[in-house]
């Protein structure tokens, strides 16, 4: 990554001499498989005189004509940036290039689908990347008017931003010669081309226009595309959207596509949304995962307003890009489509991330000090997204959520096709609600930290409240305290239902805030802060409501209240205020009963963390073995077919331990034993071998023939994290040399072999790691793109062992290290951190 840095300061000096007018970007995509023909026209005014630069990497630059004067390519060009001298008041430049095709996706990812033989393409230009396609000014102010023209094979679909045009062809190959877009940012830019199956559709936007609609996936995947849900939720966000800010759709067509080997969720490129195949569920999936699709197709719908109409100035407002959308999507799920419990969700997944991200020693506040694009790449966290949207959760119950839309609409017309920054957002909230966002600005987005709320009361002889106060605290490092909009609950047990029978609403501030409202009340079972989760902060449960929860959570009657004490008691684990043992029985004793899909979700991810490395080590292997009997035993009284049912089973084949447990897993795969109502379907059965693999019960000789009767993308992937789970120091070696040693695995089999590498019951087969683990750190940073370098020295990090040992040598790596770039050394602080928390954990749990 040396040498693809850009700075803020870089930025704004640029941004001070050049303003761009437009791009004729003209790809041949018919020239191999390795390079394609990139030639790019970019008409831009500076000041006379001036000097700049503009963003290309590529593989060779064959020419740089500026203003009509051939360029030294060896003198102006080092492969990142080329160099602009003598510029005048009109420039007219033009650069031809070979670029290359990438499977990391950074640039254009090119992936050959196992299945058909069939090349797909697809562009990922977030953050800095449009630059390894095409020569730009790579940074989100510049925004301008880009026209691509596209040679391919005739065969294929070619989309981009605008409205797919009619294809040139002759002979094998088409040439597409798209309409120029609005004025953009270049990483909102977009090429998907290839063999995809397309089904189309249509809307009417709220100004009368006719938007035409369209999803994509790949040919072999189609039969598992269900197009016309996607189309129902994508009409009720548009409705939805369009009604609350007030402005209509601001661009020509509305393409969603779904494609291979994709990074992230998803990508806002206007009208050229790109997803995650892993949305295209060809195998059955949880309840949560098809919640959180919708969550998603609305998330990036609400960027074509906020993010792609009006753009951030620099990345230190990427979160409010992020929690913008966060917010509006779980708004819009919860009051437009069929999942109306997705504040639950966002409070048991979104909120968790949030408060796990607030506690690193990385954590930062919400506006980040973004310095260069390094800073930026790791900055797509728990803070910029949860967090930021959980305030502004917060933000709207302030102000109110009319005069929120309503200063956001004047925030769109005002600003439209521009760029901005927060304090242009503030002011058209705060003249629409009347309120002086300054003091909530400067204590919310400037600070970093989660407070932490208590309740302390007197009681009197008969269990009558006589005081009631709400403690607020805050750790040393951010001792910020905070003004809360909170509620406060009384449950009580009635007819073994835990319901809530009494509930104040009221701001609070400062160390202490008294709560006379609640004096004079009989002390109920339950009392729970942030009632409805209307705060952003950690709660603790008194020690009578403590106990209540334990005995009764599965009665208490309100979803949102449950996830809201799932999450105090994980919470109070992970501070290891409680014993992981405790949250174990707590976890056993009361998902059979849970009703929510996320919170079953989530519960089961902690407690294998919880069971793996927060126990003591001495009762390790003995809890791994009770999680994984009740595991089974809830599989098998779990209602036939229920999401519950195939959760649990997914679940206890992550965490089969004895030879009884392999022995059920055995049967599952072969047919010998049944669950009623459970399919064992493609993606199952590699769980389930997964689970074999994990006890010695199967290695190599399964894992290629199950392959072999799945060798599509999915199975490959499934394949890497299987080899990579073989339970022996000598396979983990070997999983760790398969995509350390070497550059060219996809960056999904990557992750795929990391997820396997860390799937242990006996962690001492990752002892071997630690020391070749911190040896090719450093080597990795600088030989990686920085997605594969992120995904290696996350997935490789042997994080399970969780001991001293571990703990000392990334100490001493950082101790060695303090020049390493920031953006590498978070990520190992984070590792520590991470490592120190269980050992606090562990020493608890004794």
């Amino acid at each position: 990554m040396p040498g693809e840095n850009l700075t803020r300061t870089e930025a704004q000096e640029r941004a001070a001499l050049v303003e761009v007018d437009g791009y004729d970007v003209a790809l041949d995509l018919t020239t191999g498989d390795e390079v394609f023909r990139s030639t790019t026209t970019v008409r831009f005014r500076a000041q006379d005189g001036a000097s700049t630069f503009i963003d290309h990497i590529s593989k060779q630059v064959h020419s740089v004509t500026l203003n009509g004067a051939e360029l030294d390519v060896a003198a102006v060009n080092d492969g990142v940036r080329i160099q602009l001298e003598g510029l005048q008041a009109e420039n007219e430049l033009t650069v031809v290039s070979d670029a290359m095709y990438v499977n990391t996706g950074e640039g254009l990812h090119r992936f050959v689908d196992p299945v058909d033989g069939e090349a797909y393409l697809y562009s990922q230009f977030e953050v800095p990347d449009s630059r390894r396609v095409f020569a730009v000014f790579e940074q989100p102010d510049l925004k301008a008017e880009f026209r691509f023209t596209v040679t391919a094979p005739a065969a294929w679909q070619v989309v981009s931003n605008q409205p797919t045009p009619e294809p040139v062809v002759e002979g094998d190959t088409g040439t597409w010669a798209f309409e120029p877009t609005p004025r953009i940012s270049s990483y909102i830019t977009a090429l998907v081309a290839g063999p995809y199956t397309v089904t189309r559709s249509e809307l009417t936007s709220s100004d009368g226009r006719t938007i035409p609609l369209g999803i994509f996936c790949r040919a072999s995947l189609a039969e598992h595309m269900d197009a016309d849900y996607l189309f129902d939720i994508t009409r009720k966000g548009f409705a939805f959207f369009e009604d609350q800010f007030g402005v209509p759709y601001p661009f020509e067509k509305y393409d969603q596509l779904f494609v291979p080997e994709f990074n992230a969720g998803a990508m806002e490129n206007a009208g050229c949304v790109t997803f995650t195949e892993s949305y295209v569920f060809r195998a059955q999936v949880t309840d949560a995962i098809r919640e959180r699709r919708v969550v998603t197709v609305l998330h990036e719908l609400a960027h074509m307003w906020f993010g792609d109409l009006v753009t951030m100035r620099w990345w230190n407002d990427l979160w409010l890009n992020e929690s913008f959308a966060e917010w509006a999507s779980t708004l819009a799920t919860a009051e437009a489509t069929e999942w109306t419990g997705a504040w639950t969700t966002f409070q048991a997944m979104e909120k968790t991330w949030a408060y796990r991200q607030d506690q690193l020693p990385s954590t930062h506040p919400i506006v980040a000090e973004i310095r260069d694009l390094e800073d930026v790449q790791v900055n797509f966290d728990g803070i910029t997204y949860a967090k930021g949207g959980s305030v502004l959760k917060q933000l709207v119950a302030w102000v109110g959520l009319e005069s929120f839309m309503q200063g956001v609409g004047a925030y769109f017309r005002k600003h439209a096709w521009g760029s901005t920054e927060l304090t242009d957002l503030l002011s058209e909230l705060e003249a629409a609600s009347g309120r002086d966002l300054g003091d909530w600005s400067r204590k919310w987005l400037e600070t970093a930290g989660v407070n932490t709320l208590r309740p302390k009361m007197e009681l009197t002889a008969d269990g009558i409240i006589s005081s009631f106060a709400i403690e607020q605290t805050a750790p040393a490092e951010w001792p910020t305290l905070r003004p809360h909009r909170i509620a406060v609950g009384f449950y009580e047990l009635e007819e073994e239902v835990l319901r809530r029978t009494h509930r104040v609403e009221l701001d609070i501030d400062g160390e202490s805030t008294d709560v006379p409202q609640l004096a004079g009340h009989l002390r109920p079972a339950l009392i729970l802060l942030n009632d409805d989760d209307l705060a952003y902060a950690k709660i603790r449960l008194d020690d009578e409501s403590m106990a209540t929860a334990i005995e009764h959570l599965r009665d208490i009657e309100e979803p949102l209240a449950r996830a809201l004490v799932w999450g105090a008691a994980w919470d109070a684990t992970r501070d290891a205020e409680t014993p992981a043992s405790d949250y174990v029985d707590l976890v056993l004793a009361n998902i059979g009963a849970e009703t929510e899909s996320t919170i079953i979700r989530l519960a089961l991810a902690q407690l294998a963390q919880a069971a793996r490395t927060y126990v003591h080590p001495e009762r390790r292997a003995a809890t791994i073995e009770r999680v994984g009997d009740a595991l089974w035993q809830l599989a098998e009284q779990a209602q036939p077919g229920s999401d519950a049912q195939f959760q649990f089973v997914g679940a206890f084949a992550g965490l089969a331990s004895t030879d009884a447990h392999a022995a059920a897993l055995r049967g599952l795969l072969d047919g010998t034993r049944t669950l009623e109502g459970l399919a064992i379907d493609a993606d199952l059965r590699w769980q389930l071998l997964d689970g074999l693999v994990l006890n010695g019960a199967a290695g190599e000789e399964e894992i290629a023939a199950e392959l072999a009767s799945d060798d599509t993308a999915t199975g490959r992937q499934f394949a890497a994290r299987a080899r990579a789970t073989v339970p022996t120091a000598e396979g983990k070696e070997a999983a760790f040399a398969s995509v350390a040693d070497e550059a060219g695995a996809s960056n999904m089999i990557v992750r795929y072999t990391g997820l396997g590498l860390q799937h242990v019951n006996d962690a001492s087969s990752l002892e071997p790691l630690v020391a070749r683990y911190h040896a090719a750190i450093q080597p990795i940073w600088d030989s990686r793109t920085y997605q594969v370098a992120e995904g290696l020295l996350v997935g490789l990090y042997p994080a399970v062992l969780a001991d001293e040992r571990l703990a000392e040598a990334t100490r001493a790596w950082l101790a060695d290290n303090e020049s390493a770039v920031p953006a590498l050394r978070r990520i190992v602080v984070e590792h520590l951190a991470g490592v120190e928390r269980a050992l606090k954990a562990q020493q608890r749990d004794a």
